[in-house]
């Protein structure tokens, strides 16, 4: 079978990450579009697996916690209960961030409720080393979510944003935040470090860089599986690929979780290195 060389499958790979859709993809670099859709769910599983294992054992001391909206298909109002057992509708991205590193330890796609909550939280948990002060938003299922998670072994804090009325029609403009209250839940948070602003800056790269993530357009995911896997992507080459302006390192190295600067071409080793123990796991279970 004919495979893309390593240069290429790394183009297409930084293409991805900088937000381009998988059509202009396929007219820049003349891969065709289920080439590059292959290499799209191979990409994503390989780094969720890779993330998945080393991204552990983190010794963050603040981390901020939020979620983010987008949809697969059509918006939840708009889709029929057949499409919703496909995955169409409302789909949110748990996210979390070391506010030191600027590393994303771990996400979660999928909705916003208390079960969603409650297995983000217990993995955000499982990966850290030491005591950390949280923050998030007023989302009522974090209270919960963080004292099964964490017990009382974590500095929580909760920030409400209070907002007034809309500027304009409302249509599209977001309402103004006209102030925050802080409220401390479990442990001693410092209020000088109850934010969650990073998080907030981290969506809206997402926004940016995921054609997906892109409002008032059709370019949305129509599949779940791979609004997952570009997620995944993103989220491999944020960590490992690209320097933070602030830091001048990526994210894993000031982490520690690497101790070297990452190319695009690391990522399709990764994906390599995937590939081949899938084809052992493979040979294996027929013999």
């Amino acid at each position: 079978m004919n495979k893309l060389s390593t240069p290429a499958r790394a183009q297409i790979l930084g293409m991805m990450c900088e937000g381009m859709a998988i059509r202009a993809i396929s007219r820049m670099t003349g891969a065709s579009k289920n080439t590059i859709v292959k290499l799209l769910a191979d990409a994503g599983t390989a780094c969720m697996a890779y993330q998945d294992e080393h991204l552990r054992n983190l010794k963050s001391q603040r981390v901020q916690v939020d979620e983010i909206w987008a949809f697969v298909g059509s918006k939840e109002v708009n889709t029929s209960p057949d499409k919703k057992a496909e995955g169409w509708g409302d789909c949110w991205t748990w996210t979390a961030i070391d506010a030191d590193t600027k590393l994303i330890p771990c996400w979660l796609v999928g909705p916003r409720n208390a079960p969603a909550a409650r297995y983000f939280l217990r993995d955000l948990a499982g990966r850290l080393l030491n005591r950390v002060q949280l923050t998030s938003d007023g989302f009522r299922a974090y209270r919960t979510a963080v004292e099964l998670a964490f017990g009382k072994d974590v500095d929580y804090a909760m920030l409400v944003k209070i907002y007034g009325s809309p500027d304009g029609d409302g249509r599209y403009s977001p309402a103004k935040c006209i102030g925050c209250d802080q409220h401390a839940i479990t442990g001693k948070p410092d209020p000088k470090h109850v934010s969650t602003a990073y998080a907030e800056r981290q969506n809206l790269s997402m926004r940016m860089n995921m054609r997906r993530f892109t409002r008032l357009t059709n370019a949305f995911s129509k599949k779940v599986e791979n609004h997952a896997h570009a997620i995944s992507i993103y989220f491999m080459h944020y960590n490992f690929v690209r320097i933070h302006q602030t830091l001048r390192v990526t994210p894993a190295m000031a982490a520690g979780v690497t101790d070297k600067l990452w190319s695009l071409e690391d990522m399709v080793r990764v994906v390599d290195e995937w590939e081949i123990a899938q084809r052992r796991s493979d040979e294996a279970a027929v013999a």
